[in-house]
């Protein structure tokens, strides 16, 4: 295991999460201050995650500083990003190994695998998702530079596990390449040993560093730091109980882990609560477990509860609760409306967070069909890419003409093919292409066939305006990510033309290109939530860290999802977790850790040390979503099933202790049928439904002897006749709306 880091240098804290304008205005005043005494230009600023990196920038931008010798441009970097950049000053020539093509590596470095596979593996190898937490578990392994061979007696499992990633990583020297998961660990191990003087020449470019979110630097982190900062000024920043990704794989608070460092603790002053959003107190008890009126006083816990009952509460939110979680996108998209209708706020000042990055695609779409635009730009599944599935189509049919030169005009022949209904066999390849390209015929693919798999591909996507087509059938949003989904195929064929991993043909293509569709997973590459055109920022909560919108609504709050049952990771039941030491994250954490890292444990109370331990993780990430709303917060939740017809209401216990500690407050959100109408998407709808609503409500009356007034409803249908006839009213809405009173009269069936 790596040895614990030495910095020199000033920590300063802030006592709790502060609200995403205090953060970065302490930060401000810490470049400021380090800019006054170096200048500009020589003040590094690292970050440890790229999330938030805008945000950050722009503020220390805006700083104001006393010399103006240097530009007003920060530099600003995140602590990767600066590693990788550090690797190249060593070595300019190292590639460092996509996604893709670490897929295709380490399949081949399994496949190969000498050692025998656990039975467990072997078994668990059948179900969805298992390469996914294979991949994960390698990734952190990586992160962490755990070796096998550091470890004592390690359950059967992860030796094996450990053994592959120790091959794979071979594998990859023999080759000239790095993982971007190794970027870290392979900067420390150049800049301690100053191989070639590289310590020199990357530290003369500044000198003094400053370290922003240094409570999620870990301890490899915190060795690159050590080595980057040794000869200059260092003040580090973080905020206490704010750790979530640290936390996963290192317990402990940020205090003892920078005084373990040898670093100068102080403390930041709070920022005042005067100018801070109504849900303060809030986010204050879910990160610190704090109840509002029981802090700096000197009355009792009861005296102070009963005052905050009495009170107005100290801390507001929103609660929206649904049926269902499509009907849960459909009330936030209304209330988006609405907050617009009433502040006039635009698109972009809002966020709606989802607690997993795999949540994002299905979310972001719903809200699009409800008439909200989205601006979340990121690399989605390629499994779920029209373009990609298109061109893995023009592959399949390729390698088919490549192997049998009639194999084409053969399925064209067989009307009947045992094979149509597989996705990626030929007649389904073929169905596929005839419905996307109007001009598709055989002669096409053999015209844009050529030695090259790279150059056949791009005169395809050219011969069929892929690109154009793309465009003009897509919303922007989409159409930026299928210009990556090409964008990223294209990658993989020049891979595969590059490497000898496979044949640099047709078939080596398929096969590569099979298997990283098939393993690959949704946003796990860059995402940008503030594209220039603007939009509702769709994300996983984690990326609102050093983020603020004026509204941010937090979906999926049922204690299926906060806290959740299944942690760290779904390739091993809890219970092995529980006894497995060497897996790379935090497995039996004691309850003195436990205490030590989250102030909302009481140390009397813990029963289940693991489950404990990262439930408090999920609580403060979900603290950290909350300090992201700068003047509303919806807590949102929905239903689901048990069993059977029956549904629970199963919301978050974090939402239930909130509703029930005094002081705060949990405002209902009327999500139901009944609610205003905000928006063209439910206008339109609220118009569809009324004709056929209203005749029905007539029959119940009749039917149950009741009276009903007539000139009401006439009043209502001659309203929407005149609207009909006289209104600005797009032609096929207005069919819609007609058709509704036909089906209304039953006539279902319409004869033209």
């Amino acid at each position: 295991m790596p040895s614990s880091p030495t910095l020199e240098g000033t920590c300063k804290l802030l006592p709790e999460p502060a609200h995403s304008d205090a953060l970065l205005a302490a930060v401000a005043d810490e470049y400021a201050a380090l800019a006054a005494d170096h200048g500009p230009r020589n003040v590094l600023v690292l970050k440890r995650h790229p999330a938030g990196l805008a945000s950050l920038t722009e503020a220390l931008a805006d700083a104001p500083l006393e010399r103006a010798d240097g530009p007003r441009s920060p530099r600003v970097e995140s602590l990767p990003e600066h590693a990788s950049k550090t690797i190249e000053t060593y070595d300019p020539t190292l590639d460092r190994l996509e996604y893709e093509e670490r897929i295709e590596l380490i399949s081949l470095v399994i496949d190969g695998a000498s050692r025998s596979v656990p039975d467990y593996l072997e078994r668990a190898a059948d179900h969805e998702g298992f390469s996914r937490d294979v991949g994960q578990f390698l990734l952190e392994a990586t992160r962490q530079r755990i070796r096998l061979a550091d470890l004592d007696d390690p359950h059967d499992c992860l030796a094996f596990l450990y053994a592959m990633n120790d091959r794979f990583h071979d594998e990859l020297a023999d080759r000239g390449y790095v993982e971007r998961a190794d970027v870290i660990p392979r900067a420390v191990d150049l800049l301690e040993a100053d191989a070639d003087g590289l310590r020199s020449r990357v530290t003369a470019a500044f000198d003094a560093v400053l370290a922003v979110e240094f409570e999620e630097y870990r301890r490899l982190d915190r060795r690159y730091l050590a080595a980057l900062a040794a000869d200059a000024d260092l003040v580090c920043l973080g905020e206490r109980h704010a750790s979530v990704e640290r936390t996963r794989v290192e317990p402990g608070g940020v205090a003892d882990i920078a005084t373990e460092a040898g670093l100068a603790v102080e403390s930041l002053e709070p920022p005042s609560d005067d100018d801070g959003p109504p849900h303060r107190a809030i986010t204050r008890f879910l990160a610190t477990g704090e109840v509002p009126g029981s802090a700096g006083s000197d009355e009792s816990a009861e005296s102070a509860a009963a005052d905050a009952t009495d009170a107005e509460p100290a801390g507001r939110a929103r609660r929206l609760r649904t049926e269902t979680a499509r009907e849960q996108t459909r009330a936030v998209a209304t209330e988006i409306q609405s907050l617009r209708d009433r502040h006039g706020w635009p698109f972009d000042e809002f966020a709606v967070a989802v607690p997993r990055i795999e949540r994002v695609p299905e979310t972001r779409r719903r809200l699009r069909e409800a008439g909200v635009p989205t601006a979340t730009i990121g690399t989605p599944s390629l499994a779920e890419d029209p373009a990609v599935n298109e061109l893995y189509a023009v592959v399949t049919c390729q390698c088919e003409r490549e192997r049998d030169g009639d194999a084409l005009e053969r399925a064209d022949a067989d009307p009947v093919d045992p094979d149509r209904d597989r996705p990626d066999s030929l007649t389904a390849s073929l169905d596929r292409l005839r419905a996307r390209v109007p001009a598709f015929s055989a002669d096409l693919l053999a015209e844009t066939a050529g030695s090259s798999v790279r150059r056949s591909l791009e005169r395809w996507i050219r011969r069929t305006d892929l690109k154009g087509r793309i465009a003009r059938e897509e919303a922007w949003v989409d159409a930026r990510e299928g210009y990556e989904g090409v964008r990223r195929v294209l990658e993989i064929a020049a891979f595969v033309e590059e490497t000898d991993l496979v044949g640099p043909d047709w078939q080596g293509l398929r096969r590569m290109l099979r298997r990283t569709i098939q393993y690959d997973a949704p946003y796990v590459h860059s995402v940008e939530t503030r594209p220039p055109t603007g939009g509702v920022t769709v994300c996983a909560v984690g990326d609102l860290k050093y983020d603020s919108r004026r509204a941010v609504f937090l979906l999926d709050l049922t204690d299926e999802t906060y806290p959740g049952k299944q942690f760290l990771t779904q390739l091993f039941p809890g219970a092995w977790l529980r006894s497995m030491p060497s897996y790379p994250a935090v497995t039996d954490p004691s309850v003195d850790a436990i205490a030590d890292t989250f102030a909302t444990v009481d140390a009397d109370g813990v029963g289940d040390r693991f489950e404990t331990y990262h439930a408090q993780r999920s609580r403060r990430r979900l603290a950290l979503g909350a300090r992201a709303a700068e003047r509303a917060l919806y807590l949102c939740s929905y239903e689901r099933g048990s069993g059977g017809l029956r549904r629970t209401h199963d919301e978050s216990r974090y939402l239930q202790l909130i509703d029930a500690t005094p002081g705060l407050a949990l405002e209902s959100v009327d999500a139901t049928a009944g609610a205003a109408i905000h928006g063209e998407t439910d206008a339109v709808e609220a118009l569809l439904s009324q004709p056929r609503g209203e005749l029905e409500r007539l029959l119940r009356e009749a039917s149950t002897g009741g009276e009903a007034d007539l000139g009401e409803t006439e009043t209502l249908f001659e309203e929407i006749a005149v609207v009909l006839e006289d209104g600005d009213i797009d032609p096929e809405l207005a069919e819609a709306v007609r058709s509704q009173f036909e089906f209304a009269a039953g006539e279902v069936v319409r004869d033209e």
